[in-house]
């Protein structure tokens, strides 16, 4: 029953999205502190995930320009990939850097199953990266998220490099607005 729930939430959700009714409360956001906070509060599935989280940053302050709920829930989808289906007892990197006119957070962890799918369908709503997989989740969440950062002028570009799994969120550098 509550995947039943989920499922009907996530549609919801995706349909919200993608109709542009959803609102987008454009900040300056604190990159660094973002991702602290939310690693924060996923603390207790961190430490049940058996997955070693390595988090480097170019700066201690780097700063976007998007919606901080949205983003939020961007990189709560990614981290919710990554406890589903890496590889357990590896390791996460998450890589926040500073470019002249972006800045980026990319997560990079090895799958814990072969990723036979090619990486331009991933996005597709109901899609997943290995469709014998019996594991939870209904392929929505890339493409939720990926909607989410095109309603911020942001973008979310994914990678496979054998069973290295990379997704890469990039945002209006804050300062090249000021």
């Amino acid at each position: 029953m509550y995947w039943i729930v989920n499922l009907t939430e996530d549609l919801f959700e995706a349909a919200k999205v993608t109709s542009g009714s959803i609102a987008v409360n454009f900040q300056k956001i604190n990159i660094n502190s973002l991702v602290s906070q939310i690693m924060g509060e996923l603390d207790e599935k961190i430490q049940e995930s058996k997955l070693e989280f390595i988090i480097n940053s170019t700066s201690d302050r780097i700063y976007g320009y998007g919606d901080g709920s949205h983003l939020s829930r961007v990189m709560e989808n990614l981290l919710s990939n990554i406890f589903k289906y890496a590889l357990k007892e590896s390791r996460v990197y998450i890589d926040i850097t500073e470019k002249e006119k972006e800045v980026s957070v990319t997560f990079k962890n090895i799958s814990a199953y072969k990723l036979n799918i090619p990486i331009d369908e991933l996005m597709e709503r109901f899609k997943r990266g290995d469709e014998s997989r019996s594991s939870e989740g209904n392929g929505l969440g890339l493409a939720i998220a990926n909607s989410l950062m095109e309603l911020q002028k942001g973008k979310l570009s994914l990678s496979i490099d054998g069973d290295l799994f990379k997704a890469e969120l990039v945002l209006i550098n804050y300062r090249t607005l000021t």
